[in-house]
């Protein structure tokens, strides 16, 4: 087995392994199913032409979430110069497995709206919080201070907040904090 053979298994391996995230930034950036099509196959080839540049000083992941969202937002840039709102229907609100739970599908529906009026930057930036990941880990991602991952965050929560107060009285048990 030749070297480049090697390096091609634990690339599919690797991304076999963390496609969670490369889907996650498509559902963020794409409207439509076609568009997660396409931007998934971007995201991955922008990962194999940048493999060689992964030298293991951060966790895979994150090198990888780097490469997802700078591929996302370089492909929103590209193909339309104006944000274009676009809602997303209540089929594309479902979320498997919360069928029982009508109120919480609604609460859920504002916020992913919600989050779809946000900047590109802001809507990678909550999606790694809404992921868990550390402020130094958004930080590493996004390229910036680990403070302005805090600055950045109450922003976006303030945001999100003043987004979601027309729903807020018709949900009380909402909370956007």
């Amino acid at each position: 087995m030749d070297l480049n053979s090697n390096k091609e298994q634990t690339f599919v391996k690797q991304v076999q392994e963390h496609q969670g995230i490369i889907h996650k930034v498509c559902r963020i950036y794409g409207n439509r199913e076609e568009d997660h099509r396409d931007l998934f196959q971007e995201i991955v080839l922008q990962l194999w032409r940048a493999y060689d540049s992964y030298k293991g000083d951060s966790k895979f992941t994150t090198w990888m979430y780097r490469v997802a969202l700078n591929t996302a937002i370089s492909g929103f840039r590209k193909h339309t110069r104006s944000p274009q709102l676009q809602l997303l229907s209540d089929k594309e609100m479902e979320i498997p497995g919360w069928e029982g739970d009508v109120e919480r599908q609604e609460r859920m529906k504002f916020l992913y709206q919600a989050i779809n009026q946000l900047s590109e930057i802001e809507k990678a930036i909550i999606m790694l919080h809404l992921e868990d990941n550390s402020y130094d880990e958004i930080a590493e991602i996004i390229g910036i201070t680990r403070n302005h991952v805090g600055v950045k965050l109450n922003r976006i929560k303030l945001k999100l907040k003043q987004l979601l107060e027309p729903h807020l009285a018709d949900t009380p048990t909402f909370d956007a904090g």
